[in-house]
């Protein structure tokens, strides 16, 4: 049920998930990679300084001047264009990084390279990009650099040195140059799935909150449908009485008998509609049900998503000797609504059948449990349930993976454990259990 919250079913082959990033990256601040770039350059220059004047190792001063130079033009052209604020895709940041890459190359092929102990700043480009670019963009600048390390273990001027630089054994240079290819690619494999998990959960947590404020407004708006109830029936039922009276009063060959008599049918049918929206608990999310027996909670969650083709089936009942044949009570809140709504429309846009909902209580806890007579969870699906962005139907319009991960989160906020498996059952299919703690009941 990983982003099963679809309706049209999926075939009934298999339920293995993939991984699906849907939302589009927002991109990063120009001032950002702006700043990082300064420091990059005061730093150049304080290094060349300390070298060529403080230490008094001679530099192709020029050379290397003008190379830092053209890193701080680029950065004046690139502010003066735009705005500090904007916001720059993937696309222009990993050309911005990937510059970053060559100018650092060309510095170290000036002044020694691997063997100048500053070679392990080309590093700093593939860090930064592996916290803010895509995959491909990543994998290019990752190569962009193993190929720039390796040219520098071929080609370079001599290292800066008082007298003849050391000779350090090829040994040794290809041990260095082996070390920054590796440590390159771990940086970009690690950090690129720490930040995209992190992307990942801060979109599904938002869409998670947006199905709550979406509950939230239903279940505002069901309360002020109440309170209209309660607000027109007074003046109704004056409505009602003078037109019964009329109606009596009026002869019945009057030309406004009709008009009277629907008058009167109309006003009838006023108030059955609100006193069904008053007295109604399951069509209805109004405060006055704001404590409801836990099996009609369920059912009013779950009756939005029945389908002709799909039954629904409701059992209910304690476990065990000694417990209360009333039902505990719940909270009526917009997380269990939302929460058990999302489970058993994943449930029904995967049966087969029959989507059967069991609400089994204890003195110890209350328990609902979801069935249905699909496929199942394949045993890889049941560890990754849970997780936002998992979904059977990559590439499909409108699954985006949420559905088991909104539900999860929403009803652990109330306390509940939620736990996914299969059903025993020879028929097999998907189980999805919701447990809470120490129930209530109306007696205590």
């Amino acid at each position: 049920m990983a982003a099963r919250a679809e309706n049209a079913p999926p075939p009934a082959a298999s339920r293995r998930p993939d991984v699906v990033s849907v939302l589009p990256r927002a991109g990063v601040r120009l001032r950002a990679l702006v700043l990082i770039r300064w420091a990059a350059v005061a730093g150049q220059v304080f290094t060349v300084a300390v070298v060529h004047w403080g230490l008094g190792f001679a530099l192709p001063v020029l050379a290397v001047g003008g190379t830092i130079a053209l890193s701080a033009l680029l950065n004046l052209t690139v502010s003066i264009g735009r705005p500090s604020s904007a916001r720059i895709d993937d696309r222009e940041a990993a050309i911005f990084l990937a510059f970053d890459v060559l100018q650092l190359a060309v510095l170290l092929y000036l002044t020694g390279g691997l063997v100048n102990p500053f070679s392990l700043l080309l590093l700093a480009p593939v860090a930064i990009g592996a916290t803010i670019l895509s995959l491909a963009s990543n994998i290019a600048l990752t190569l962009l650099t193993i190929v720039s390390t390796a040219l520098l273990g071929l080609f370079y001027q001599p290292l800066p040195w008082k007298g003849p630089p050391p000779e350090l054994p090829e040994i040794y240079q290809v041990g260095v140059w082996a070390g920054l290819s590796l440590t390159t690619l771990l940086i970009t494999l690690y950090g690129w799935r720490l930040a995209e998990e992190a992307r990942q959960m801060a979109a599904a947590l938002a869409a998670a909150q947006a199905a709550l404020a979406r509950e939230q407004q239903l279940s505002a708006l069901g309360a002020l449908a109440a309170a209209a109830a309660h607000e027109l029936g007074s003046p109704l039922s004056t409505i009602a009485v003078v037109a019964k009276e009329m109606e009596r009063e009026i002869e019945l060959d009057d030309p406004l008998r009709e008009d009277v008599e629907l008058l009167a049918a109309e006003s009838e049918r006023c108030r059955s509609i609100l006193a069904r929206l008053s007295v109604d608990p399951a069509g209805d999310v109004s405060d006055a049900y704001i404590l409801v027996p836990l099996p009609a909670l369920i059912e009013a969650a779950a009756q939005n998503y029945a389908r002709e083709e799909i039954s629904i089936a409701f059992e209910s009942g304690p476990v065990g000797e000694g417990v209360p044949t009333m039902a505990p009570i719940q909270v009526r809140s917009p997380e269990i609504m939302q929460g058990i709504g999302n489970i058993v429309q994943n449930a029904v846009s995967f049966a087969r059948r029959e989507v059967r909902i069991a609400t089994r209580w204890t003195t110890e806890w209350s328990e609902v449990e979801v069935t249905d007579d699909g496929p199942g969870f394949s045993e890889a699906l049941l560890d990754e349930l849970g997780t936002p962005f998992i979904s059977t139907r990559q590439g499909e319009e409108g699954h985006m993976g949420l559905g088991v991960f909104i539900a999860k989160t929403l009803l652990e906020r109330t306390g509940a454990n939620v736990t996914f498996g299969n059903r025993s059952s020879t028929g097999g299919g998907a189980a999805v259990s919701v447990r809470w703690p120490n129930p209530v009941f109306k007696a205590t």
